[in-house]
């Protein structure tokens, strides 16, 4: 979140949703985020009397912070995946609290339950209780807290989960009883219960989680050309505890995409930068991670990088409510993975919630990129991150000779098309004609590419201009007006 974001928090008031406190104060503020996670989820924000508006945190807020965070991790059952930020608005200090809808229902703050009401936040009943209760009861479990078979003795990498407590402790967020004691450390991130690992605590922290679920394992291509083909440059299968695939991830793509150097204007020194941002390959990774869907063996993750485009895939859809349109604009996480999420965010890999996005889209823009690209189907949700059309240090490449079938199909796509779309669009009825003389060629020519390269015979498949074809298309139609 922004100060702009705030802001306009901030204008909309109280209500179902958003709620002011004057401090920070634990005991407070507790009741209201365990009722925003019974609920519907929302946003707390301390430093604000409803009255006189923004009086800012009186404490020294960064303590402040810290204390709140720690408190209610320590108080707040079943754990919960909450984030915390602090911003400066009117030369005075915030601290906003992001609270999900809570997948575990009922929370309590020791001991006692708590639901939002319109504006109000009130103890819950004995009524509501059962209902809350009934409720979780005739819901199944969420595939991560299901037990895995993994041994918690000689499965479990000790390393990486004593590390946990060693990246927490850097930004303050979780208090461990032990933080020698690899069962306790399980058991105060809720992956572990009764001596035994949960699945996500498997793909988190096992050595070779891949054993048991195969589905964890991620894919990474590098292409040599704009298509999805078997001319690869780099190929790489991941796998491991999670963080282990983050990383290994995320430096496969640092070093197979290409850097940009310029020269500033005032002075003689070169600056070097990747072409797509740092922050975009770490939000895009770690979210593709952290929502995907597990329960699938048929599942997983993909990067793809193509010479024009950077692409993140990942298993399942998006959580109901969630669009691509509004993933430009930011939402109120919905956790498909809360107990993955929650980890992922104490070891600082995963900052924000529901924030992902949108930082994506505001370092694409500084970087003077095209607006990333979100789809979603049967096959998972992808995001494409497009490079720019000429950049200063690649060379463009020459203009294909293309045929004028090739040239009148590309004039006729606007958007992504499937092959019956783009046949009715020429008028034409013969598949095998259609295949040999327009999209073959035209797929060989690399002026359109597939929207589902990795499943050329998808129901789903579409196909739309590359970057070349929109070029070879616009000098086409300046052509004819000549």
């Amino acid at each position: 979140m922004n100060a702009r974001d705030l802001k306009a928090l901030l204008a909309l008031g109280e209500g179902q949703r958003v709620e002011f406190k004057v401090q920070s104060d634990p005991n407070v503020v507790g009741p209201v985020v365990c009722g925003f996670l019974n609920t519907s989820g929302g946003f707390l924000v301390c430093g604000v009397d409803e009255r006189k508006g923004v009086v800012g945190v009186t404490s020294n807020p960064k303590e402040a912070l810290a204390h709140l965070e720690s408190a209610l991790a320590q108080h707040i059952t079943p754990k919960a995946y909450i984030a915390f930020e602090e911003l400066e608005v009117e030369g005075k200090s915030l601290i906003i609290v992001e609270v999900p809808k809570g997948e575990d229902v009922p929370y309590a703050i020791q001991g006692s339950i708590y639901v939002r009401r319109g504006e109000e936040n009130q103890k819950a009943d004995m009524p509501t209780i059962r209902d809350l209760v009934m409720r979780r009861q005739i819901e199944p479990e969420r595939w991560e807290r299901r037990f895995s078979m993994a041994d918690m003795e000689r499965d479990v990498d000790d390393r990486e989960v004593l590390d946990t407590p060693v990246h927490a402790s850097r930004s303050q967020q979780v208090i461990f009883r032990n933080s020698k004691s690899v069962n306790d450390i399980l058991e105060d991130l809720a992956v572990a219960r009764y001596g035994r690992l949960t699945q996500a605590g498997d793909v988190l922290f096992a050595r070779h989680p891949e054993a048991r679920y195969p589905q964890v394992r991620a894919r990474a291509v590098r292409y040599r050309s704009s298509r999805a083909d078997e001319q690869f440059l780099d190929m790489r299968i991941f796998e491991g505890p999670l963080r282990q695939i983050f990383m290994n991830l995320y430096a496969f793509v640092l070093r197979n995409i290409p850097t940009i150097a310029q020269f500033r204007p005032s002075t003689p020194e070169r600056d070097d930068r990747l072409l797509y941002p740092e922050t975009v390959i770490r939000e895009a990774i770690v979210n593709a991670l952290a929502h995907r869907d597990y329960s699938s063996p048929t599942g997983g993750v993909a990067v793809h990088i193509y010479p024009d485009r950077l692409e993140f895939w990942n298993s399942g859809q998006l959580p109901e409510g969630v669009t691509p349109d509004n993933l430009m604009k930011g939402h109120l996480s919905i956790l498909r993975n809360p107990d993955l999420a929650h980890v992922l965010y104490v070891r600082g890999l995963m900052e924000k919630v529901g924030r992902g996005s949108v930082l994506i889209v505001q370092h694409c823009s500084e970087a003077k990129l095209p607006p990333p690209e979100w789809t979603t189907g049967d096959e998972g949700v992808r995001l494409i991150l497009r490079a720019p059309e000429v950049t200063p240090e690649v060379t463009p490449e020459a203009t294909p000779e293309v045929t004028p079938e090739v040239i009148r199909m590309i004039g006729s796509i606007s958007a992504p098309m499937a092959r019956t779309e783009i046949m009715a669009q020429l008028g034409l009825r013969d598949e095998k004609h259609m295949r040999e003389h327009y999209l073959q060629p035209a797929l060989d020519a690399g002026v359109i590419e597939m929207t589902v390269p990795d499943k050329p015979r998808s129901r789903n498949q579409k196909y739309r201009l590359t970057s070349l074809g929109r070029k070879i298309a616009s000098q086409a139609k300046e052509n004819q007006r000549d």
